[in-house]
Protein backbone atom coordinates (compact mmCIF):
# COMPACT_ATOMS: atom_id res chain seq x y z
CA UNK A 1 0.00 0.00 0.00
CA UNK A 2 2.88 2.37 0.49
CA UNK A 3 4.88 1.84 -2.34
CA UNK A 4 1.34 3.03 -4.23
CA UNK A 5 0.83 6.16 -2.58
CA UNK A 6 4.64 6.60 -3.30
CA UNK A 7 4.17 6.06 -6.78
CA UNK A 8 0.73 7.91 -7.18
CA UNK A 9 2.61 10.63 -5.62
CA UNK A 10 5.33 10.65 -8.22
CA UNK A 11 2.44 10.57 -10.85
CA UNK A 12 0.68 13.62 -9.91
CA UNK A 13 4.36 15.31 -9.83
CA UNK A 14 5.65 14.71 -13.08
CA UNK A 15 1.82 15.35 -15.07
CA UNK A 16 2.16 18.94 -12.92
CA UNK A 17 5.85 19.68 -14.02
CA UNK A 18 7.68 22.96 -13.17
CA UNK A 19 5.33 25.05 -15.39
CA UNK A 20 2.46 24.57 -13.37
CA UNK A 21 3.19 24.87 -10.65
CA UNK A 22 0.98 27.75 -9.51
CA UNK A 23 -2.37 26.31 -10.62
CA UNK A 24 -3.50 27.16 -7.21
CA UNK A 25 -1.94 30.35 -6.77
CA UNK A 26 -4.59 33.37 -5.57
CA UNK A 27 -6.09 35.03 -8.69
CA UNK A 28 -7.27 38.41 -8.97
CA UNK A 29 -7.70 41.08 -11.74
CA UNK A 30 -6.17 44.83 -12.84
CA UNK A 31 -8.27 47.26 -14.94
CA UNK A 32 -6.19 49.12 -16.66
CA UNK A 33 -7.23 52.78 -17.74
CA UNK A 34 -8.54 51.66 -21.34
CA UNK A 35 -10.51 49.23 -19.23
CA UNK A 36 -9.41 46.15 -19.92
CA UNK A 37 -9.02 43.52 -17.53
CA UNK A 38 -6.16 41.43 -17.28
CA UNK A 39 -6.63 38.20 -15.21
CA UNK A 40 -3.43 38.15 -12.85
CA UNK A 41 -1.74 35.12 -10.53
CA UNK A 42 -0.67 36.81 -7.44
CA UNK A 43 2.10 36.22 -5.91
CA UNK A 44 2.43 37.48 -2.43
CA UNK A 45 5.13 34.89 -0.73
CA UNK A 46 8.78 35.19 -1.02
CA UNK A 47 8.96 32.05 -2.75
CA UNK A 48 5.48 32.66 -5.01
CA UNK A 49 7.67 35.92 -5.78
CA UNK A 50 10.99 34.16 -6.59
CA UNK A 51 9.55 31.95 -8.79
CA UNK A 52 7.42 34.08 -10.72
CA UNK A 53 6.94 33.44 -14.27
CA UNK A 54 9.81 31.00 -14.45
CA UNK A 55 9.57 28.12 -17.10
CA UNK A 56 6.50 29.22 -18.61
CA UNK A 57 5.85 28.95 -22.56
CA UNK A 58 3.11 31.09 -23.03
CA UNK A 59 1.21 33.94 -21.04
CA UNK A 60 -2.29 35.32 -22.66
CA UNK A 61 -2.41 38.87 -23.97
CA UNK A 62 -5.75 39.07 -20.77
CA UNK A 63 -2.96 37.32 -18.07
CA UNK A 64 0.10 37.97 -16.29
CA UNK A 65 1.39 38.22 -12.54
CA UNK A 66 1.05 40.32 -10.01
CA UNK A 67 3.87 40.53 -7.07
CA UNK A 68 2.64 42.22 -3.83
CA UNK A 69 5.62 43.01 -1.49
CA UNK A 70 5.76 44.11 2.13
CA UNK A 71 7.05 47.10 2.01
CA UNK A 72 7.60 49.67 -0.70
CA UNK A 73 11.51 49.54 -2.35
CA UNK A 74 13.02 49.44 -5.65
CA UNK A 75 12.23 46.09 -6.24
CA UNK A 76 14.69 44.66 -8.99
CA UNK A 77 13.63 41.94 -11.31
CA UNK A 78 15.76 39.49 -13.64
CA UNK A 79 14.68 37.03 -16.49
CA UNK A 80 16.49 34.34 -15.06
CA UNK A 81 14.79 31.03 -16.12
CA UNK A 82 12.25 32.92 -18.15
CA UNK A 83 11.28 31.94 -21.37
CA UNK A 84 9.46 34.67 -23.05
CA UNK A 85 9.53 38.54 -22.86
CA UNK A 86 7.44 40.51 -20.83
CA UNK A 87 6.56 43.79 -19.98
CA UNK A 88 6.86 44.90 -16.18
CA UNK A 89 5.24 47.42 -15.05
CA UNK A 90 5.99 48.94 -10.98
CA UNK A 91 3.38 50.74 -8.85
CA UNK A 92 3.25 52.47 -5.77
CA UNK A 93 1.13 52.07 -3.17
CA UNK A 94 -1.89 54.17 -4.35
CA UNK A 95 -1.46 51.68 -7.56
CA UNK A 96 -0.36 54.31 -9.51
CA UNK A 97 2.71 53.50 -12.24
CA UNK A 98 6.03 54.44 -11.14
CA UNK A 99 7.65 52.26 -14.22
CA UNK A 100 7.50 50.17 -16.91
CA UNK A 101 10.40 48.34 -18.70
CA UNK A 102 8.82 47.08 -22.33
CA UNK A 103 9.66 43.70 -23.73
CA UNK A 104 11.98 42.76 -21.41
CA UNK A 105 13.95 39.55 -22.95
CA UNK A 106 14.51 36.27 -21.37
CA UNK A 107 17.95 35.85 -19.64
CA UNK A 108 19.91 33.50 -22.08
CA UNK A 109 22.85 33.53 -19.59
CA UNK A 110 24.31 34.08 -16.47
CA UNK A 111 24.76 36.73 -14.94
CA UNK A 112 21.50 38.11 -16.09
CA UNK A 113 20.60 41.81 -15.86
CA UNK A 114 18.95 43.46 -13.21
CA UNK A 115 15.67 45.96 -14.01
CA UNK A 116 14.94 48.45 -11.37
CA UNK A 117 11.94 51.57 -11.70
CA UNK A 118 14.52 53.93 -11.71
CA UNK A 119 15.15 54.94 -8.09
CA UNK A 120 11.23 55.08 -7.24
CA UNK A 121 9.83 52.90 -5.12
CA UNK A 122 6.92 50.27 -5.98
CA UNK A 123 4.96 48.08 -3.64
CA UNK A 124 3.40 45.75 -6.98
CA UNK A 125 5.25 45.01 -9.81
CA UNK A 126 2.69 43.44 -12.98
CA UNK A 127 4.03 41.50 -15.34
CA UNK A 128 2.57 41.14 -18.65
CA UNK A 129 3.07 40.00 -22.12
CA UNK A 130 5.46 41.40 -24.09
CA UNK A 131 3.34 44.56 -26.27
CA UNK A 132 0.54 44.84 -23.80
CA UNK A 133 1.77 47.85 -22.15
CA UNK A 134 2.03 49.62 -25.02
CA UNK A 135 -1.09 48.45 -26.57
CA UNK A 136 -3.24 49.71 -23.65
CA UNK A 137 -1.27 52.79 -23.48
CA UNK A 138 0.31 52.32 -19.92
CA UNK A 139 2.21 55.24 -18.72
CA UNK A 140 3.95 56.65 -15.86
CA UNK A 141 1.63 58.28 -13.74
CA UNK A 142 -1.34 56.25 -14.75
CA UNK A 143 -3.49 54.41 -11.93
CA UNK A 144 -4.71 51.38 -12.09
CA UNK A 145 -7.44 49.46 -10.68
CA UNK A 146 -6.99 45.95 -8.21
CA UNK A 147 -10.42 43.60 -7.92
CA UNK A 148 -10.06 40.87 -5.60
CA UNK A 149 -6.82 41.93 -4.57
CA UNK A 150 -5.94 42.59 -1.09
CA UNK A 151 -3.19 44.69 0.34
CA UNK A 152 -0.14 43.66 1.78
CA UNK A 153 -0.69 43.57 5.85
CA UNK A 154 1.81 47.06 6.14
CA UNK A 155 -0.63 49.23 4.52
CA UNK A 156 -3.73 47.86 6.79
CA UNK A 157 -4.77 50.06 10.02
CA UNK A 158 -3.67 48.89 12.67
Amino acid sequence: MRWQVFLGGILVMAAVGPGHAQLAAPRGEVVFPDKARVSVEIAATPDARQRGLMYRTSLGQDEGMLFVFDEPDTHAFWMKNTLIPLDLVWLDAARRIVHVAHSVPPCKSDPCPSFTPAGNSALYVLEVASGVARRHALEVGDVLEFRGIRAPAALKPR
